[in-house]
């Protein structure tokens, strides 16, 4: 692993002496493994377009079951691949399921070939091999040499346009492919229909429709050549039954209208050595025309090198956000967390405004920037409450648009995890609720909170969805009735505190005490007997043989009794007392990162590898990032800053294999964001951060007020973890809780370090 360390900072430029701006230390290949399914590309900061290398076009399945190496493409770049079939402008950062990969582009020379061929022999297609020798990538720019050819690839990117720069050689016919089949998770049949218009000798737009993960999800594009088009044609694979009376035509060369549902285009030029073709290629939900629009707005010229600049502008900016002083790999770490942490969600509007919806209409955005990318049961936990603090505008306009999907969403309930205008319903609980809720709560503005309440109670009771219509039947999600139900019931519970949080805020007194009640239900699948959260029948009874260190019917997902026991974020004095009080908390808090899990066990375990795990705790899934943070309210802190400097320094690395999971759309990032800070969000809603321990010298957030709050950490080193004093702004402070307003105000929080803990 160390020498493609120091090959990544090398390439990089990272050991340079002269000052460095916080995006020169971004590095897109951390967690492009097997498990942390990010990827390197071009794009800007929430973007729209996500122009990213595909290293192979492993299928989703062919007709009987699931392929599961197709897992390992879930954003469609593997480090360890040796071929590249092509760029595409949409992707996923770091989830366990995928979709997208929408529109790719391969430039080669010679002989036509319009399939990507096999990675055992790349001459056979398309596809191209190449050497991480010649890749480049940083924020906002990706470059590679494709060696077969001798194609020098370069990607930048505005929100809404991909801006490709490609070099060739001298080539009497140099192809440029469009290809309208290949897509992440793809599978016969995903592609219902494509279409692609030649305008003129430059100008190309269309359109295509999948059905994936997305259930019906339709994308539009202009793209524009530098250079005029000499000729250009298609082939189509699908099976066509009925011709109609285009049968009169040669559809498949210098025919300006091409469609079907295997289609792949190609328009060829005749180069000259080192000359330069560019692309521009706009996306829009909306139309042709939509996509038009935003490529003449947002790049309206020819000047690959100046967009490069302002993507890389538009990166610095939001990195600033914090601003940290810290060592070259800390820096890198931090600062390539923050890089994940900000690609989604993504904008899904027009420059006009424009937006198609869940209802499959046309929409405008009215005071608010539309977005899409919400993967909720991972992001509500660090990802949007970091967005509390630092992009409290995105903040607002990420709410109106979930806002805006329940009032098109026929059920009329809140997104759980949505994407391009589609509801794919991955995942449990109704935590919409609680992003809003905590942004309420910390005074952020900008939406309806009576509309925001209303949603998040159309939410909570919507009976048809996911066991919520027996959950307020029984008061808990019995196992007889549905699945994951033990945790259904806690995070339900939890959703419902927030809701309790908000009307008692808004003054709905009546609304605060029903939710509050129901926010109680975690007692129903406690069973004190074992000391462990337990799936319940309903009958009563729970449900049995019980395993606490199984992950296979037992009523949890992505996590086992053991993690899900901890789960009471609303109330975590309540939980140290029904496990016999600070005393016997702590021993089986202990026990949980103590306890080996056996490989039967491990197998069961979803999206992790061995690295996501410290015994029984595993960081590679979400449900136990708050964990370390227990020992706060147990009165040990000592062991919440032992175990939070210990998953830093093991978990994330400047390395291609630095996560020890799937990033979960920057959820991942997010918790070694605020962790590295000194503080992290166990319960949000609240308003209340939980005081850890900082892995940074100095850390300043520059907040949109205006006021900037500054985290400093006196004598820190590896061996000074441990926190002897606290001040804030000047003064002592004895608690271990510090409130949102307090940051918000501006000042300085300042930590005096040890290497002994200190009681």
């Amino acid at each position: 692993m160390r020498k493609y360390r120091l090959l990544i900072l090398l390439f990089l430029g990272i050991y340079t002496i002269q000052a460095q701006s916080p995006a020169s230390y971004v590095n897109p290949f951390i967690g492009t493994n097997e498990m942390g399914h990010t990827y390197p590309g071009a794009t800007v900061p929430f973007g729209m377009v996500q122009l990213s290398p595909e290293t192979d076009t492993i299928q989703y399945s062919i007709g009987k079951g699931y392929i599961k190496d197709v897992y390992r493409y879930c954003a469609g770049y593997q480090y360890s691949d040796k071929t590249i079939v092509g760029f595409s402008h949409t992707h996923f950062s770091g989830t366990g399921h995928s979709d997208l990969g929408d529109f790719l582009i391969m430039p080669t020379t010679g002989n036509l070939q319009l399939n990507p061929g096999t990675a055992q022999n790349p001459e056979s297609g398309y596809r191209s091999r190449f050497s991480h020798d010649t890749e480049k990538a940083s924020a906002g720019y990706y470059s590679v040499i494709l060696s077969d050819d001798n194609i020098k690839a370069e990607l930048t990117a505005t929100a809404r346009v991909g801006f490709h720069r490609y070099t060739f050689p001298e080539s009497a016919q140099s192809n440029i492919i469009l290809d309208l089949i290949s897509g992440i998770y793809n599978y016969d049949g995903k592609v219902v229909w494509s279409s692609v218009r030649v305008e003129n000798d430059t100008l190309v737009t269309g359109y295509r429709q999948t059905q994936g993960w997305a259930r019906e999800r339709t994308m539009y594009f202009a793209m524009v050549f530098s250079k005029p088009i000499r000729n250009y044609g298609c082939r189509d694979d699908g099976k066509v039954i009925y011709n109609d009376f285009y049968r009169k035509f040669n559809t498949t060369a210098n025919f300006p209208e091409m469609s079907g549902r295997k289609l792949r285009t190609y328009f060829s030029f005749t180069t000259k050595a080192g000359e330069q073709i560019l692309i521009k290629f706009a996306l829009s939900s909306v139309s042709t025309e939509g996509a038009l629009k935003n490529l003449q707005t947002e790049i309206p010229h020819r000047d690959f090198d100046q967009v490069h600049r302002q993507a890389e502008k538009a990166w610095n900016t939001e990195l600033s956000r914090i601003t940290i002083e810290a060592s070259d790999e800390k820096k890198t770490i931090f600062y390539t967390a923050m890089y994940h942490a900000f690609l989604s969600p993504t904008l899904f509007m027009d420059v006009d405004g424009m937006y198609h919806g869940l209802d499959h209409n046309n929409h405008h955005a009215e005071g608010f920037n539309n977005h899409t990318t919400f993967s909720l049961w991972d992001t509500y936990r660090a990802l949007h409450p970091l967005f509390t603090l630092v992009q409290q505008k995105r903040t607002s306009d990420m709410i109106n648009s979930m806002l805006a999907h329940q009032q098109q969403s026929v059920h009329h309930i809140l997104p759980v995890w949505s994407h391009y205008a589609n509801e794919n319903w991955c995942m449990i609980g109704y935590h919409a609720v609680s992003v809003i809720a905590d942004a309420y709560i910390k005074g952020i503005t900008g939406f309806d909170p009576q509309q925001a309440l209303n949603a998040c109670i159309s939410s909570a009771t919507y009976a048809p969805n996911d066991g919520i219509g027996d959950y307020l039947k029984y008061g808990y999600v019995p196992s007889d009735k549905s699945s994951n139900s033990a945790s259904k019931t806690l995070e339900y519970a939890y959703d419902d505190f927030c809701i309790s949080l908000m009307a008692k805020k808004m003054g709905k007194n009546d609304i605060a005490g029903e939710y509050e009640k129901r926010a109680q239900a975690y007692n129903l699948v406690f069973d004190s007997s074992t000391g462990f959260m337990r799936a319940k029948r309903s009958d009563g009874m729970f449900m049995s043989p019980f395993d606490p260190l199984s992950t296979e019917k037992q009523g949890f997902i992505e996590g086992n009794a053991w993690n899900y026991s901890f789960y009471v974020p609303q109330d975590p004095l309540k939980l140290i007392a029904m496990n016999g009080g600070n005393k016997k908390f702590i021993s089986h808090l202990d026990s949980l990162f103590n306890i080996a899990l056996d490989e039967k066990h491990f197998a069961e375990s979803e999206d992790i590898t061995a690295a996501g795990l410290i015994g029984n705790y595993v960081h590679g899934n979400e449900p136990s990032h708050h964990v370390p943070y227990l020992y706060v309210f147990a009165g040990a802190p000592s062991k919440t800053q032992e175990r939070i400097h210990q998953i830093i320094n093991t978990m994330y690395h400047n390395t291609t294999d630095g996560l020890c999971g799937n990033d979960d759309c920057g959820q991942m990032s997010a918790w070694y964001i605020f962790s590295s800070l000194g503080f992290y969000p166990v319960c949000p809603g609240t308003g209340e951060y939980v005081i850890g321990t900082p892995s940074v010298e100095k850390a300043t957030l520059n907040l949109e007020n205006g006021k900037q709050f500054t985290i400093t950490a006196k004598n820190l080193s590896e061996k000074n973890m441990y926190i002897h004093k606290i001040i804030l702004n000047g003064l002592p402070y004895a608690k271990f809780i510090i409130n949102h307003d307090d940051i918000m105000k501006g000042g300085t929080l300042e930590f005096e370090m040890g290497a002994k803990p200190k009681k």
